[in-house]
């Protein structure tokens, strides 16, 4: 029994040593393929300042140039209506005809009342001019000739208040002709023929609303605003003559052929989300814009020159959400790089801090490398210049 259990630790020592020996050998045997297998083949962008205009987005809607509510000036029926409804008119052009048979009639009082008034101070003058003889003469007393004097006067006010009156009534009459104010779009008509017009009506007869150019109402956040100001007046954004930046826009996902400008001076905050509400206008000459729609705004930011891009798919993120980049380095071995990112511009992002001129950055076959490894640069990646 005692002999039996003295091997038993012999027995197991040479089994050890015999795991041992074969754990080695498969080791070197893997490091053996290892070394035989090629390096991974990868793409790479070696990284290059690039001159690059940076733009911002913001949602806007459009909103009429000048908008006109038109209301009658008289009470009335109509008795006409002149224009086609959704169809472009132009300043003066007539839209209504109101029953002007009252406002001729009193027209037509008002010119009698003139003649009358005149020949009354007509009157009344050649009476004031005698006393005022007489009274040199001593042939009429003081009072006679002052009664003779106020009543010229009165007269002569008679005269000037229906020469009032008349022009009261031409205006009158001429405003059963409603006119547009203003060129634009008409839209629908609120009355229709025979229907009683008053001057105090709350509600218009018909809207118009200026198309071109037209507004588009921009809303910003008050610090992406001041930074706006801010670089204007750096010089880093470049304003027109007028003060004013270029602005471009975005309809159904589409370039709107038109430039517009961003009106400093039309700037206002919304009082519910304290954003800061800016106005631009563009001009629409074939009225693709209406009132009320939603659209998206390109706003210039200026000019970078010396901007680092890295393609998005380049891009990895730790577990904490940090953006990092696999970098070649010296002996083509793989080294991972933390970066900044500034913003997208197309499907690339602005590197801020974490890259250099000349670093060469992995753009494929990032799912085959890790941090130490050796690579092979594939020789058909491009360079950005």
């Amino acid at each position: 029994m005692n002999k039996r259990f003295k091997f038993a630790p012999l027995v197991i020592a040479g089994l050890l040593s015999a795991g041992l020996l074969s754990a080695c050998g498969d080791q070197q045997a893997a490091q053996s393929q290892q070394q035989q297998r090629p390096a991974p083949a990868v793409e790479v962008l070696e990284m290059a300042p690039q001159t690059v205009e940076v733009t911002t987005q913001l949602p806007g809607r459009t909103s009429a140039y000048r908008v006109a509510q038109v209301r009658p000036q008289v009470s009335g029926v109509l008795l006409e209506r002149k224009f086609e409804e959704g169809t472009y008119v132009e300043q003066g052009q007539q839209l209504y005809q109101i029953d002007p048979a009252v406002y001729e009639a009193e027209l037509a009082s008002a010119k009698a009342e003139v003649e009358r008034a005149k020949a009354v101070l007509r009157s009344s003058e050649l009476r004031y001019k005698r006393f005022a003889e007489l009274l040199d003469e001593n042939a009429v007393s003081q009072d006679e000739f002052d009664s003779a004097e106020a009543t010229f006067f009165e007269n002569k006010a008679a005269v000037a208040l229906a020469e009032a009156q008349l022009k009261t009534a031409r205006i009158n009459l001429e405003y059963t002709r409603v006119n547009a104010p203003i060129s634009g779009i008409v839209g629908r008509s609120n009355f229709t023929e025979g229907a009683l017009v008053t001057a105090s009506q709350a509600e218009p007869l018909v809207t118009i609303n200026q198309l071109d150019p037209i507004y588009v109402d921009i809303s910003q956040s008050s610090k992406a605003f001041l930074q706006l100001k801010a670089d204007i007046a750096s010089g880093r954004i470049e304003a027109n003559p007028n003060g004013n930046a270029p602005v471009r826009l975005k309809l159904n996902g589409l370039d709107y052929s038109e430039q517009g400008e961003l009106l400093f001076s039309e700037v206002s905050v919304d009082e519910d989300t304290g954003a800061i509400l800016l106005r631009a206008e563009f001009p629409n000459p074939g009225n693709q814009l209406y009132p009320g729609m939603f659209v998206r705004a390109e706003v210039s930011e200026g000019t970078l020159n010396k901007a680092l891009l890295v393609p998005q798919q380049a891009v990895s993120r730790d577990p904490r959400g940090r953006p990092f980049v696999m970098v070649v380095g010296d002996n083509n071995k793989v080294e991972q790089r933390m970066i900044e990112t500034e913003r997208a511009i197309g499907s690339d992002w602005l590197v801020s801090s974490g890259l250099q001129q000349g670093e060469k950055v992995v753009v494929a076959g990032l799912q085959n490398i890790q941090p130490g490894a050796e690579v092979r640069i594939d020789d058909s990646s491009s360079e950005q210049q």
